[in-house]
């Protein structure tokens, strides 16, 4: 066969040849030790919290390296495509920090020498390629009944192939040149196969980063490079793209690894040198009994990006948590350097932990706490605000109106040795403070008795010149109404007392909070002032 005319005949208008594409994406100059790694999602719907995961991965690598994190868009799936998905995913990417180097705003402007970053603006380069694979007989025009390049036959064949299970060569491989001729003129669409060596027999060796030196059986797949609308399928892509952007670290999940010796079976006939690997397990959340299910958007909230700005998560600690199932040696450095930027962690991509991560809103809740309780109370409120003007927009106008006050409640217990750790996401703000923004609407009280005594008498006590003129003045209180001003003497005969100091400053803090438990009482009061504390208190007169 004329495989020169064959490829002429499948391509006859290319845009480029191979040898024009290559003096157009020269190699990158990089100094030595620099990785090149790239993001690259699919504009199908939400960000999922598993491909943030590999977002983290990726881009330390790359910043820390001192190489290049770049953004394309795997965006061949038309049909499957969400409006809007891929502004959602830049927009997720930056708020959180990761800054690419290159990328493309769809519809607008494009940073980077190695772009188009939209795969769908990149078929003219794959068509370039299919056909030098064609004019070197390595790939072969396909035109069996298909729906999107695919039929429901060939699409599971497709699955059986990308594991290097089934030998059976696909039998459009033996057309004539003549046949070939007669079904274009017919006007039938068609699709490009690799013309594959392989056998099911012969193994084949790669290297992953995390899981070492693997060995499966080659690939033995006919399988499909451009589909019979001339779109890439990713395997395809993923051997053009990443070796012409200079992508020298592929970052993707584990279900990848099966496909390994297909992807490298295309890399060798390009004539091409595979990246390295990193395929990183799959993130899990284990259910009430206790049996793990991989992090589902269909039933995980969570598994959403988006959940955690709505829920007011702080974004320095979903990044500290994720590098923490990353690095297992992250949270030990964390504890010895409390205060130190994350940015000084040694973040190492080639020693990410092979054990699947089990994703716990707990250990974030904690983390969490942690961070936020290290902030300065104008760095609190800036974050507040900032979440309140996009999730709780009828609470910016007192944020605003009141700042300073607001800042003064944001800075109980905090900027201290040992600050207070309540709060871990911004939207608990208006339920833990409540009572400073108003009368409370209930209480927790156990002993009404008791309770009404207290804080009828407190009122001819009530001092808040200093805290320790305060304090002495509820002790004073307190064993007049015959409550333990010594607290050795009231472990020692509790019977013998109504109960001690502490009692007493609970029945004041509920008074004045509706709760037992809350920040420093003596900085709650001194913000509401004296008439406030005395207008709440006489309600119980």
């Amino acid at each position: 066969m004329n495989l020169e005319k064959l490829a002429e005949l499948l391509f006859p208008n290319n845009k480029y040849t191979v040898e024009e594409l290559e003096k157009k994406y020269p190699k990158r100059n990089l100094k030595e030790g620099a990785e090149v790694t790239r993001f690259a999602p699919s504009p199908t719907g939400f960000m999922h919290l598993g491909n943030f995961f590999q977002a983290t991965i990726s881009y330390n690598i790359g910043k820390r390296s001192g190489g290049v994190f770049f953004i394309r868009i795997e965006d061949t799936d038309q049909k499957r495509e969400v409006s809007g998905a891929s502004a959602i995913i830049m927009e997720i990417l930056t708020s959180y920090g990761y800054i690419p180097d290159e990328y493309q705003l769809k519809g607008g402007v494009t940073v980077g020498e190695y772009g188009p970053y939209y795969q769908s603006e990149r078929v003219d380069i794959y068509k370039a390629y299919a056909k030098k694979l064609v004019a070197e007989g390595k790939a072969f025009p396909c035109f069996c009944k298909k729906t999107e390049g695919l039929s429901d036959v060939k699409e599971k064949r497709e699955k059986k192939f990308s594991v290097g299970i089934n030998e059976d060569k696909d039998p459009c491989r033996n057309l004539t040149l003549e046949q070939i001729e007669e079904y274009i003129n017919e006007g039938k669409k068609f699709a490009i196969r690799l013309k594959s060596n392989g056998s099911v027999d012969k193994k084949v060796k790669f290297y992953d980063v995390i899981k070492g030196e693997i060995e499966m059986a080659e690939n033995c797949s006919d399988a499909i490079l451009l589909k019979n609308d001339m779109i890439p399928t990713y395997h395809f892509a993923h051997a053009v793209d990443d070796t012409l952007m200079g992508t020298t670290v592929v970052v993707r999940g584990e279900e990848w690894l099966p496909s390994v010796p297909l992807h490298k079976e295309i890399f060798d006939t390009l004539g091409y040198k595979q990246p390295k690997y990193i395929h990183n397990p799959l993130l899990y959340k284990l259910n009430e009994e206790g049996n793990r299910n991989k992090l589902s958007k269909r039933k995980h909230p969570e598994a959403d990006m988006r959940f955690f700005d709505r829920e007011g998560y702080d974004k320095q600690a979903v990044i500290e948590y994720l590098i923490n199932l990353i690095n297992s040696n992250f949270e030990i450095w964390r504890k010895n350097n409390p205060s130190v930027d994350i940015s000084e962690f040694p973040f190492d991509g080639f020693n990410i932990t092979a054990n699947t991560p089990i994703f716990d809103l707990v250990k974030l809740n904690d983390i969490s706490k942690e961070i936020i309780s290290r902030y300065s109370a104008k760095k609190c409120y800036e974050e507040l605000l900032l979440w309140a003007r996009a999730y709780s927009p009828e609470n910016v106008d007192y944020l605003v109106k009141d700042k300073d006050y607001v800042i003064k409640v944001l800075n109980i217990d905090r900027e201290k040795p040992k600050p207070r750790k309540d709060i871990y996401k911004w939207n608990m703000f208006f339920d833990l403070f409540d009572y400073m923004f108003g009368v409370p609407s209930s209480y927790e009280v156990e002993n009404q008795k008791q309770f009404e005594e207290v804080v009828k008498n407190y009122q001819k006590y009530l001092c808040l010149d200093s805290k320790d003129i305060w304090f002495e003045k509820v002790k004073e209180m307190a064993g007049e109404l015959g409550y333990a001003t010594d607290n050795k003497a009231y472990k020692q005969n509790p019977e013998n007392f109504k109960g001690n100091v502490a009692t007493v400053c609970e029945y004041i803090r509920v008074a004045i909070t509706g709760r037992k438990n809350s920040p420093d009482l003596y900085e709650i009061m001194s913000l509401l002032g004296k008439e406030e504390v005395l207008k709440r208190l006489s309600q119980f007169a």
